[in-house]
């Protein structure tokens, strides 16, 4: 079993050949092709850790769409002074394929 974990969007996934994640958005068009940095490499019983062998190591995602994450609803109330605010958002986000582990 081939697996990696890799560097993106500010957090750590575990991927697989063929695993489909939803990372912060990234600067590609859709059906191109990314590069996502490894942290941590395992093929069957080796384990893979080291900076200078993990460079060698390579992750290829597609770009498969963009989307927008659920809205989250921020709200702030300070008690007996009549202030209030209420705010929303929406993360911009991309989903990937990763095709390759070498």
């Amino acid at each position: 079993m081939v697996y990696a974990v890799v560097r993106a969007g500010g957090r750590q996934e575990k991927v697989e050949v063929g695993s489909i994640i939803t990372l912060d958005r990234v600067q590609a068009a859709e059906g191109e092709s990314i590069e996502l940095p490894a942290v941590l490499f395992v093929d069957g019983a080796a384990v893979t850790t080291d900076a200078e062998a993990l460079a060698k190591v390579t992750v290829t995602a597609e770009v498969l769409n963009d989307l927008r994450g659920p809205k989250i609803v921020i709200q702030k109330y300070k008690n007996k002074t009549g202030y209030k605010k209420r705010q929303g958002h929406r993360q911009d986000l991309t989903r990937v394929k990763i095709t390759g582990i070498k």
